[in-house]
């Protein structure tokens, strides 16, 4: 026991975790567990992570974690109280590999348990041995560590620095950290048990690094040594089940806890009835209740390969490029440029990326801003000693211009102080000043040691003053070590348009520019993606494929809508006992509201709640994003509130929540939401 009757568990640097020993009325001793900040004054993320656990509580059930009991200020600290049955953390059982058998009982124990988390709608996404708690004997497993657990079921992980990711990186599945271009759902959290099962067995971790980007690196591309080559009593069917859910994408990983604890008691069964386990079929009763459409991209090789092909040439010689990437809509066409992600790694690349919006279009210069207030956020999550050299480097860059930038980017202010007013100018010269002052700015992140990529999306709404700047970037090859990335949808953009213009000034001077055309997906690659979504065989899906690609003209977007409208319908449903879907021809054949997506999504949209449907409606008001204090002042109510009216639109995948504001999916579902009857009203403009 500890001073004072507090025995210190563990700590991680910002928090600790204690059992606290209280006497109560009665005189008898009873003990609780407390999470609090260590910092004298903790981060807003921090308070928030405690906060968000203890409201959770109700959705917490004390069969499987440790339910929080109250939320109390001690002294100006906030710390989080939970129940305490005696169970001790897993990690202080942790540094030998375990015996077979005991390792076989605990895993079944801590997937079951997983498997009740996930079954309550939740992802945990901090899963490791500090937040998993054993009981005496070993019979009994809860969890804690709820702080960033999500009620979506699959959310999009916004990108950012290393040290700015959300969760434990020695424990992180490849798309948590936010450079694989896919979602975070439970398969995560699957993923994150699978390093934990690999320590347990071995008694050590599949990866060591000594700073973030290399964990990164090791989740994204490294593969680990299966543990029956480290140590050779491990059986090969127990070395494979946990190699499945270190896969990388997690369409490769086991699917459900469910299905993973079906092949763990098996593994237990054969070893305590015959000391060996035999080879099974892995996976066998693994199908969601959900489907899961797979995020990889099919039948885009070419133009994934065009893309990286260019990067790698900026690399190499520090030259500048440009790319445009044309299609329709909903084609694909920010899913290509988001697979360069995995491939800035190995470089140290910075990627920024702005969108235009056709409501924002008078705005000059927004994109651009919107692009790099997300870089310079992500530096100020640096330690004031790294922070020293960008604040010289802005300095000696813009010099006494930088007001200029910080009109445009005002959260370099806390970088860099605040600066003077620049004298005013003649229009074009003061064109001309910003165009040097903003080149100048960009090329402090396009560097050798860190070359840039920006992405600009949906070119066919630019401004005309951005274009003037990416104009003015192109021709002079200035900044360098900068792939510039554009996307269109070359339906919007015709021969008098101002983009087209600009391009035929830019070839004609010699500039080149690499161009990425996406078409819809070829029938052959509609099958494969519709045989791994509904865990069949390709000949089976070869048929569907047909019928779906007539309905949807192989555009991916509308393929996954359509997909998810025939499960709603019942058109598509699982059999876990045979592990796939199955569906009805006919019914699909005659489903209706399907020849247009901007109708399914309608249809969608209409079956929300009054409250979800005029929340969503004041949303594409605004544009593609819209901050949520805004919404908020719109619909006179609390950000609380619109976070409960919209919480329904999240879960279906139509909007995202981001730190500060929400965001459209896709173009497509803003227009399904934008209602013509606000057209004139104020709040619309």
């Amino acid at each position: 026991m500890g001073n004072n009757g507090i025995d210190v568990l563990w700590r991680d640097g910002e928090r600790i975790f204690c059992r606290e020993w209280r006497t109560n009325s009665n005189g008898e001793q009873t003990t609780v567990f407390t999470v609090s900040n260590l910092a004298a004054i903790p981060s807003a993320d921090s308070l928030a992570r405690l906060s968000h656990e203890y409201e959770l509580k109700d959705r917490l059930h004390g069969a499987w974690a440790l339910c929080p009991l109250s939320l109390v200020n001690r002294s100006g600290r906030v710390a989080l109280l939970l129940e305490d049955n005696g169970e001790e953390p897993l990690e202080a059982l942790l540094g030998t590999p375990f015996e077979l058998g005991r390792f076989l009982r605990l895993a079944v124990k801590l997937t079951e348990v997983l498997a009740c988390v996930h079954q309550q709608g939740l992802v945990h996404r901090d899963l490791k041995p500090v937040h998993i708690f054993i009981a005496l004997g070993e019979e009994h497993v809860r969890l804690t560590g709820f702080g960033i657990a999500t009620q979506l079921q699959r959310m999009r992980r916004m990108s950012g620095l290393p040290e700015y990711v959300a969760g434990t990186l020695a424990y992180m599945a490849p798309e948590q950290t936010g450079r694989m271009n896919r979602s975070v759902d439970a398969r995560s959290d699957l993923y994150s048990l699978g390093v934990i099962l690999y320590r347990m067995l071995t008694g050590t971790l599949p990866f060591t690094a000594s700073e973030p980007g290399e964990w990164i690196h090791c989740h994204i591309a490294r593969t680990p040594v299966p543990p029956e080559q480290g140590l050779a009593d491990i059986p090969a069917q127990v070395s494979n089940v946990i190699m499945k859910l270190l896969a990388k994408p997690a369409e490769h990983r086991y699917q459900t806890a469910v299905g993973l604890e079906h092949d763990l008691r098996r593994c237990l069964v054969e070893f305590e009835t015959n000391y060996q386990v035999v080879p099974f079929p892995l996976a066998e009763l693994d199908l969601s209740d959900r489907l899961l459409i797979p995020e990889k991209l099919y039948g885009r090789e070419k133009q994934i390969g065009t893309l990286t092909t260019a990067f790698d040439r900026v690399v190499r010689s520090g030259t500048p490029e440009l790319v445009l990437v044309s299609g329709g809509s909903g084609i694909g066409k920010s899913a290509i440029v988001g697979e360069l992600r995995k491939v800035l790694m190995s470089t140290h690349a910075l990627f920024a990326s702005g969108k235009f919006d056709e409501r924002r279009g008078d705005i000059p210069y927004s994109t651009l801003a919107q692009a790099f207030q997300g870089l310079v956020r992500q530096l100020l999550g640096k330690t004031e000693n790294e922070l020293r050299g960008w604040r010289n480097a802005f300095l000696e860059s813009i010099g006494p211009n930088g007001r200029l930038i910080t009109d445009l980017v005002p959260e370099l202010e806390h970088i860099i102080g605040e600066q003077p007013v620049v004298p005013e100018l003649p229009p074009q010269q003061e064109k001309g000043r910003f165009q040097l002052v903003f080149r100048r700015f960009v090329a402090v992140f396009a560097r050798p040691e860190h070359p840039l990529v920006l992405f600009l999306d949906d070119l066919q709404w630019l401004d005309a003053a951005t274009l003037d700047v990416i104009e003015d970037m192109t021709m002079r090859l200035d900044p360098r070590h900068m792939l510039l990335i554009g996307a269109f949808r070359e339906n919007e953009v015709d021969a008098l348009h101002p983009l087209s213009r600009t391009l035929k000034l830019m070839r004609d001077a010699g500039t080149a520019v690499t161009e990425i055309r996406v078409d819809a997906l070829e029938h052959h690659h509609l099958a494969q993606l519709i045989a791994d979504a509904l865990h069949c065989g390709l000949e089976r899906a070869a048929s569907l494929a047909r019928l779906v690609h007539t309905k949807t003209n192989g555009n991916p977007f509308f393929v996954g809508q359509f997909l998810n409208a025939l499960v709603e319908r019942n058109a598509i449903v699982p059999d876990r006992a045979l592990g796939c879907w199955h569906w009805d021809a006919e019914n699909i054949q005659a489903s209706r509201h399907t020849e247009n997506v901007i109708e399914l999504l309608v249809e969608k949209i209409k079956r929300l709640p009054d409250a979800c449907k005029e929340a969503l409606q004041e949303l594409a008001c605004l544009g593609n994003r819209g901050d949520v204090l805004v919404i908020s002042r719109i619909r006179q109510s609390t950000e609380k509130d619109v976070d409960a009216d919209l919480w329904e639109a999240c879960q279906l995948e139509l909007i995202e929540r981001l730190p500060d504001e929400y965001q459209f999916v896709h173009d497509r579902i803003k227009e399904a939401a934008y209602p013509s009857k606000y057209a004139h009203k104020s709040t619309c403009k």
